[in-house]
């Protein structure tokens, strides 16, 4: 008897090993079928939407300030009484070329300024929208060519450094 109980505990156990391997196949299988489909949503899907090393936008170039000197005009009175102003301006620009341009031409865009301010009154001047008016009044000057059929010179913004009017 002791013969015929051990040819089946023989039997089991090559059969029990071959359970486990073929577990540990299946798995294996299904490990690396999840990971290729992970990867490939990645490359496939997933592509599109993110940024790529050479696709990144070049920085902006950093602003030029260019400054004026200060400036000081007569005002228009309608009270009788003499008023001024004193204004301190720096014009923002991006190209080195249009600084270049502007110093040459100064004396002509420093008249225009002085004209312009000179035929304001305290009163246009005194609120925060007279102010941005005058600002952008004072950049389309600016930006105005200074030679027949020349380019205008591009401005970013123009920027009060000093403001008094008395």
């Amino acid at each position: 008897m002791a013969t015929t109980t051990a040819a089946p505990q023989q039997q089991t156990a090559p059969a029990a090993k071959g359970k486990v391997k073929r577990i540990i196949v299946i798995a294996t299988i299904i490990v690396i079928a999840a990971l290729g489909a992970a990867a490939g949503t990645y490359f496939f899907l997933l592509k599109d939407g993110l940024p790529h090393s050479e696709a990144k936008p070049a920085p902006p170039p950093a602003p030029i300030f260019f400054a004026l000197e200060p400036m000081t005009v007569n005002l228009q009175s309608d009270d009788g009484n003499m008023h001024y102003l004193r204004v301190g301006l720096s014009l923002k620009l991006i190209d080195p070329k249009v600084q270049e341009q502007l110093t040459q031409h100064m004396p002509e865009i420093r008249s225009r300024i002085l004209l312009a301010l000179s035929n304001k009154k305290p009163d246009d001047l005194a609120t925060l929208d007279g102010k941005r008016a005058l600002a952008a009044e004072l950049k389309a000057l600016v930006e105005k060519p200074t030679d027949a059929g020349g380019t205008p010179a591009h401005v970013q913004d123009v920027l009060f450094t000093e403001f008094v009017v008395q």
